[in-house]
């Protein structure tokens, strides 16, 4: 057993300890009488781990290995992709993953989703992805999305490829449909999502409407679908950047139809950001969904780094802490009660799409997985941008920090 003391909860007052047994959380309470091994927290907020539903780790720290990203958009940040990553072995493909998720850890993140390019028949992203799963599953929830990065059928036979990559092992069926040659071949391609799902009991995860073209509108379609099969909980629109474009008129019909559906969102502030409105001159668009108001809608929506250093995007570090301040900004998502539940944009709500929710939270009988924040508070966390003292799965350390110290020439 092992007890931590001095700690603050989310929506607490006063000060609790955490006894975790067997890497449970046994009990939690403001006085736990056990004589075992103590910690102290030192009143530090402690809150679940860091969730990154939306990562691309076999793109990671490719950024200088062909052309650069000219236009700074999404389509030629795909074909830069498409040059360059025949050139890469499984091994360096492993290394690549290893380091992108070595980042993540050391931020707080202990569940990563990320999307692996199938268009490539020696499958290397994918091979070089179940190997690191299986390495990492001690400290991490590795979640691996079969996609289709050219296209299903803009690719000839990324369907099939799609296909073979989830009997391979990978846990969700991705698509890409606002990039295919056409609108029939995008709705194609949703329809082949949820056929597979349903085949192959995966969960889906689509790159949709991931454009600022207000006409781009498979969100519709993938809703209306799951709606119809029931798996709506068990599917994540990813990006969904029309959808910040759309009316309102038809947005907020729809709000009730994802209601219905109990469908997932996914942003991604720095990118989306980046990325988008390249076309407009002013008004600039965001490029980001309408986060907020899915959130006020009682929508589960959250935040993910998708980049680090990539065709895409130049920057990116795996901070959710910096991606979680970037999106409450965009989406001006900053009123009290806002700011006191904006930690779980990068945590619960990330649980709850990965699926993870069931055995995840500070809970008694969750397993003892959590972060220590450099706060006192959630706003305290918000407003400093807070780092992590320390990260802990089933009841053991995967790291401490020291706090940062400061040495005072002056007077204060």
């Amino acid at each position: 057993m092992k007890k931590f003391v001095n700690v603050k909860l989310k929506g607490k007052k006063e000060l609790v300890s955490i006894l975790t047994e067997n890497g449970v959380i046994k009990r939690i309470a403001e006085q736990i009488p056990e004589e075992c091994e103590t910690v102290d927290i030192g009143g530090n907020l402690v809150i679940p781990p860091y969730v990154d539903p939306h990562l691309h780790l076999d793109y990671v720290f490719t950024a200088d290995m062909g052309e650069q990203n000219g236009s700074g958009t999404l389509f030629e940040g795909i074909q830069r992709w498409s040059e360059s990553k025949g050139n890469i072995t499984v091994e360096q493909m492993k290394e690549r993953i290893r380091s992108g998720i070595r980042k993540e850890m050391l931020h707080g993140v202990q569940a990563i989703r990320t999307h692996i390019d199938v268009t490539d028949p020696d499958f290397t992203g994918l091979k070089a992805a179940l190997e690191v799963r299986e390495e990492v599953k001690d400290m991490l929830d590795l979640q691996i999305v079969a996609f289709p990065q050219e296209g299903m059928y803009a690719y000839r036979g990324g369907d099939e490829l799609v296909e073979e990559a989830l009997k391979m092992g990978a846990d969700c069926v991705g698509a890409i449909p606002h990039f295919e040659l056409a609108r029939e071949f995008g709705e194609k391609s949703i329809h082949k999502a949820v056929e597979l799902a349903l085949k192959y009991d995966k969960l889906i995860d689509v790159h949709c409407d991931e454009t600022d073209d207000v006409q781009s509108r498979f969100l519709e379609l993938l809703n209306a679908l799951v709606l119809m099969e029931g798996i709506g909980t068990r599917t994540a629109a990813s990006h969904t950047c029309s959808f910040g474009s759309a009316d309102n008129s038809y947005a907020f019909r729809m709000m009730k139809l994802f209601r219905k559906s109990g469908i997932n969102f996914i942003s991604c502030p720095t990118e989306n950001i980046y990325l988008e409105g390249r076309q407009d001159t002013y008004p600039k668009r965001r490029g980001l969904t309408r986060v907020k108001e899915l959130n006020d809608n009682g929508i589960n929506v959250c935040f993910a780094q998708d980049s680090m250093s990539d065709p895409w995007y130049p920057l990116g570090n795996g901070n959710m802490m910096m991606i979680l301040d970037h999106g409450i900004h965009i989406a001006q998502m900053m009123s009290p009660e806002e700011i006191r539940n904006a930690l779980d944009l990068v945590t619960v709500n990330g649980a709850v799409t990965m699926n993870l929710a069931e055995h995840y939270g500070m809970e008694e009988g969750k397993p003892a997985n959590f972060i220590v924040l450099n706060a006192k508070s959630e706003f305290e966390a918000i407003c400093e941008r807070a780092g992590i003292l320390a990260s802990v799965r089933r009841g053991e350390f995967l790291f401490q920090k020291e706090p940062e110290k400061v040495k005072y020439y002056v007077s204060m």
